[in-house]
């Protein structure tokens, strides 16, 4: 059989790969492929799956699979598959980062530092502890932000449609979690109920102190709504790993106040690229055993 692997991976992953079938890297062999491999880059979309005519199986590498025509692939027989377990460390220690950059002016302080400039007095912190953490989602990586949040001192709420409780976090309505958050930190897939879910009318519920950090998908948040929010110093802060279009073009968040902006790297670790090539083999151990 011939695997696409039609992103990068570990450099090891093809080697590993090879005891099920040819690894090939070049999309130009779309049509021979039985299986392609994808991170966030590859859409597998209508058009590819119409040009692989021998496809039987899709591995997203990652959380989530809206970026792959899950019911088309199905219609034409097509399993698909990701590998959620993989990530939730690195998405997490990302989103973490982001939640301490942003009231400690990491980026203007080191922007400014090299500019020649002295903003001592200008830059003036507030602390973690004590503050309220609110997640949008309490799944694998929701999880992990959380036991960190509690480790600096930070009471953790959540708001889950589909969790009725939880051993890390108070489980409380939508509204009260906006109302109460220090923090707020999106971990949602990316579905037409929560498209959008997180715009004029949700900024208006939170706290304008409050600081939002968004890396599970950029259409999740109203780019915009939020741009138009921190110009108007309705919110305390924004930080985002994830865009409606990737690359962004014409961001509106490049010039707005408080933004710390990181170009989708949540995954990229040289230890989550190994765990997410562990996942994949065992995927294939399975398929190739049916």
């Amino acid at each position: 059989m011939v695997i696409l692997l039609a992103d990068a991976f570990s450099s090891d992953l093809p080697e590993r790969l090879g005891s099920f079938g040819e690894v090939v890297t070049d999309l130009g062999r779309v049509s021979e492929a039985e299986v392609i491999i994808v991170r966030s880059k590859t859409k597998v979309d209508k058009a590819m799956i119409d040009k692989a005519p021998k496809l039987k199986y899709v591995i997203r590498g990652g959380v989530g699979v809206d970026t792959i025509d899950v019911d088309y692939a199905k219609s034409k027989g097509v399993a698909v598959d990701n590998t959620p377990e993989a990530s939730s460390l690195a998405v997490a220690e990302l989103a973490f980062a982001l939640m301490l950059a942003l009231p400690n002016h990491i980026a203007e302080a080191d922007s400014s530092m090299k500019q020649g400039k002295w903003l001592k007095k200008e830059l003036e912190r507030t602390e973690l502890g004590g503050k309220t953490l609110g997640l949008v989602g309490i799944g694998r990586i929701a999880r992990e932000v959380a036991v960190r949040a509690k480790a600096f001192g930070m009471s953790v709420i959540a708001y889950d449609k589909y969790v009725a409780s939880s051993d890390v976090a108070k489980m409380v309505s939508l509204d009260e979690l906006y109302a109460k958050s220090d923090y707020i930190s999106i971990h949602t897939p990316l579905t037409d109920e929560t498209r959008g879910m997180i715009d004029a009318a949700a900024i208006a519920k939170m706290k304008k102190t409050a600081y939002l950090v968004n890396t599970c998908r950029g259409p999740v948040v109203k780019a915009d709504d939020v741009a138009a929010a921190l110009k108007a110093g309705a919110l305390g802060g924004y930080a985002t790993d994830v865009y409606d279009k990737e690359p962004p073009e014409n961001l509106s968040l490049a010039s707005a106040p408080h933004v710390v902006l990181t170009p989708h790297i949540g995954a990229s670790t040289e230890e989550n690229l190994t765990r997410l090539g562990d996942c994949i083999v065992l995927r294939m151990q399975k398929y190739c055993k049916k």
